[in-house]
C-alpha cells in the first residue's frame, strides 16, 4: 500500500493544538498530560500522539484504553505496527546484538502478551499518517519516515533529507515522532518539528518529559513544554514486572543506557539540561 493511502486528514484546527509521543506504556506520564490538557481547556480534537502509545514500561494495556477513551487523534508507531501484525520484534531498527535490541527481546514480548485482541482491533482502524491545516500552513504528523516508519531523524539529521519529506508530503510543517528527543529544525522556509517523548526522559539529566504546544494567535508559533510526573510509581511498576532494570532507572536519573541509537552529536549531549527558547 502507498503511503498516501495511509493518511487521515482532519482538516483544519485552530486556537492550541497539543502534540506529543512515545507514551512507551507509562500511565502515570499519560494521565498527568491529561491533567495538563484539562488544565490548559485543550480539547481532545486538538490533541495528537506520534505513536509508540506502547512501548518500555509496565502498563501497555491501560494505557492503550486511556487514549482510546481519551478520543484523541493517535497516528501508529513502529510498535503498534507490529503489534497489528503479530510480529514478533518492535521493529525498532535497533542493531542486531546491541543493548537496546537484547532489551526490546524483554519489553516487546511483554507488551505483546498483555494488549488485548480488542486493543488489536482498534489499531487496525488507526492511520500512519495524519495532515491537517493549521495557521494557514500545511501540517503532517509521521512516527519517523515517510517509507520507513522506523527510520530516525534527528536534529543532526541533514536538511535535504527532512526536505525530501517535506517535499513529498507536500507540507510546511512537519511534526515527527520516534528518536526520543525533542527539537526544531528551520529547513529552509519550512519548519520540521519533533514534540519529544512522555515515556521516557531526554537524556539530559532529569526525569522531565516533552510536549509541544501549536498555536496560531500570531500566526504559527509553537512551545517546547516539559513536565513531570510520579516517576517513582512508574519506575517500581517496572521493576515488578520484571522489565529491564536500567530501563526503569532511567526514569528517575534521566540518563538512558546507551547511545546507541545516537548520532555523534546528539550523543555528546548526554547529561546535559535541556533548554529551549521562548
Amino acid at each position: 500500500m502507498h503511503w498516501l493511502d495511509k493518511v487521515k486528514d482532519i482538516g483544519t484546527l485552530c486556537s492550541e493544538v497539543m502534540v506529543f509521543g512515545g507514551v512507551y506504556s507509562n500511565l502515570q506520564a499519560l494521565e498527568a498530560l491529561h491533567e495538563i490538557a484539562g488544565e490548559k481547556e485543550i480539547p481532545a480534537s486538538n490533541i495528537i500522539c506520534t505513536g509508540d502509545m506502547v512501548g518500555y514500561c509496565a502498563q501497555p494495556v491501560e494505557v492503550l484504553d486511556f487514549i482510546r477513551n481519551w478520543g484523541i487523534h493517535a497516528i501508529l508507531g513502529n510498535v503498534e505496527i507490529q503489534l497489528k501484525e503479530g510480529e514478533e520484534d518492535c521493529g525498532c531498527n535497533f542493531n542486531d546484538g546491541s543493548r537496546c535490541d537484547l532489551f526490546s527481546r524483554q519489553w516487546y514480548p511483554f507488551a505483546q502478551s498483555q494488549v488485548r485482541s480488542e486493543q488489536i482491533e482498534w489499531l487496525r482502524e488507526l492511520p500512519e499518517f495524519i495532515r491537517f491545516q493549521f495557521a494557514g500552513k500545511s501540517c503532517f504528523v509521521l512516527h519517523g519516515g515517510l517509507e520507513n516508519t522506523s527510520e530516525y531523524i534527528f536534529e543532526s539529521t541533514p536538511d535535504e533529507r527532512k526536505r525530501a519529506i517535506l517535499d513529498q508530503t507536500q507540507s510546511d510543517i512537519i511534526l515527527a515522532g520516534h528518536c526520543g528527543l525533542p527539537f526544531n529544525s528551520p529547513v529552509e522556509d519550512k519548519l520540521w518539528l519533533n514534540p519529544g517523548v512522555i515515556g521516557m526522559p531526554a537524556n539530559d539529566g532529569t526525569p522531565r518529559v516533552w510536549y509541544m504546544l501549536l498555536n496560531d494567535r500570531n500566526g504559527f508559533s509553537f512551545q517546547h513544554q516539559s513536565f513531570t510526573y510520579n516517576h517513582d510509581l512508574a519506575n517500581q511498576l517496572m521493576l515488578e514486572k520484571g522489565l529491564p532494570k536500567t530501563y526503569a532507572a532511567t526514569l528517575k536519573s534521566g540518563i538512558w543506557d546507551n547511545c546507541e541509537i545516537l548520532p555523534e552529536v546528539e550523543a555528546g549531549r548526554q547529561g546535559r539540561v535541556m533548554k529551549f527558547d521562548d
